[in-house]
């Protein structure tokens, strides 16, 4: 397929072959996963680059990455044939037994790319379990059981990681047995044209926060909200909280598992700031589809867990699965090979300028972002409900974010064309 294609529509949305497929999926999935109605969703079939193909036959311009994992594109052809190659050779291992070279050199690889002396790292498959992992690593390293994060944070789904979530809805269902320690900060949203603004109110409020409390472990932060709706902070508001968690004896624990890998115009985002957090998780474009995560420390915090003696006291049996490790090393040469991280400054930039000429022309609330993590907010979930519905039918596949629903998330894939680009751009736009 030409890397450079753009939409092609064929059939209605949803197609023939979707409409066939939709019933059949919701008798036999748990029906509270995937939302189905007349308009939504369509069956995925092949996926290229930045464009996806559904059953029918129609091609659509990705704006989400598959929730930020494909920054080096879909089906990226050296990524693939690691997979291949490994799965050849050694499809599974036992991670915490009897290891693999492959899982050695991921190991290094990470130590290598990581910020400061992060060099120490569990590896597991979903953002979830490395964020459950970086908790009990500052449990242990710490002594204490509490932890601060922020409204709209998202974290994962888990019992422990709903925890730390800022997400009321995702909590609520399980409230009666979470422990209902964690403090809950506000996370400040910079003033795209003043992103310096705000910011010591921002970091006195937090501090203020912080040091009411004496039995926190760790402050776990996003550096850019992404399911909360891509709110960038103001500059220099993570290089405050490194200074108070020093100044406080807390952890610092970035979830880098939707910004990492160039997402945010730098390989990790807390690097715009010069951030190196004492404990950062890593997850979705690591290995640009195949499933793995990551815990990443620095080694005196890492090694707060005691030596093996033979059992594991946290580990799962796909712990540095072979070909996981494989298309992780692929996936990282190819973002140093085309440079993935300045690439998404650059289109950052332009589709920065264009899409606060929507706001200021009044067509939408608010567009914020960095690099190619962008929101666009709407003055409700059901407006943005529309625009994607109406968006995926002109051959554009976007996402909703925010607690409320009401913004538009823009995550394409890194590797895709100017040209695709701001054609789903002006597609979103006459949706509007």
């Amino acid at each position: 397929m030409n890397d450079d294609a753009l939409e092609e529509i064929v059939t209605a949305v949803p197609g023939p072959r979707t409409r066939d497929l939709a019933p059949h999926l919701r008798a036999y999935e748990s029906r509270n996963v995937t939302f189905v109605d007349e308009r939504f969703p369509v069956f995925w079939e092949s996926a290229s680059g930045a464009t996806v193909t559904d059953v029918d036959g129609n091609r659509y311009i990705d704006l989400t990455s598959a929730f930020g994992v494909a920054n080096t594109g879909h089906s990226n052809p050296y990524v693939a044939a690691a997979i291949h190659d490994q799965a050849v050779r050694l499809m599974h291992a036992m991670g915490d037994v009897h290891p693999t070279e492959v899982k050695v050199k991921l190991l290094e690889k990470l130590a290598q790319i990581a910020p400061g002396s992060l060099s120490k790292t569990f590896l597991a498959s979903t953002g979830a379990e490395a964020v459950e992992a970086a908790l009990k690593t500052a449990m242990l390293a710490t002594g204490k059981s509490a932890f601060a994060s922020y409204r709209g944070a998202y974290h994962g789904l888990s019992l422990g990681t709903l925890e730390i979530s800022g997400i009321e809805k995702f909590r609520t269902p399980f409230a009666a047995v979470l422990p209902k320690k964690a403090l809950a900060l506000d996370y400040p949203a910079a003033d795209a044209r003043r992103p310096d603004e705000g910011l010591a109110a921002a970091l006195e409020e937090a501090r203020a926060a912080l040091r009411s409390r004496s039995d926190l472990a760790a402050l776990v932060v996003e550096p850019v909200q992404g399911r909360g709706g891509s709110i960038v902070p103001p500059n220099g508001y993570l290089s405050g909280l490194r200074a108070i968690c020093d100044e406080l004896g807390i952890l610092l624990v970035v979830d880098e598992i939707y910004t990492g890998f160039g997402r945010t115009g730098t390989m990790f985002a807390c690097e715009h700031d010069g951030v190196v957090p004492d404990i950062m998780c890593v997850g979705k474009a690591l290995a640009n589809g195949f499933p793995i995560s990551a815990t990443i420390a620095k080694p005196e915090i890492m090694d707060a867990w005691p030596i093996s003696p033979g059992e594991a006291l946290h580990t799962s049996t796909y712990l540095g699965n072979p070909m996981a490790c494989a298309a992780a090393l692929a996936n990282i040469g190819e973002i140093e090979r085309m440079d993935l991280p300045a690439r998404a400054r650059q289109l950052g930039s332009a589709l920065g300028s264009r899409l606060g000429a929507l706001h200021a022309d009044g067509r939408v609330k608010a567009a914020r972002g960095r690099g190619l993590i962008w929101g666009i907010e709407l003055e409700s979930g059901e407006r943005a409900e529309h625009v994607v519905k109406e968006a995926l039918r002109r051959g554009v596949i976007a996402l909703q974010a925010g607690p409320l629903g009401n913004v538009l998330s823009i995550t394409p894939p890194l590797v895709i064309s100017e040209r695709q680009l701001f054609r789903a751009i002006d597609i979103l736009t006459e949706c509007l």
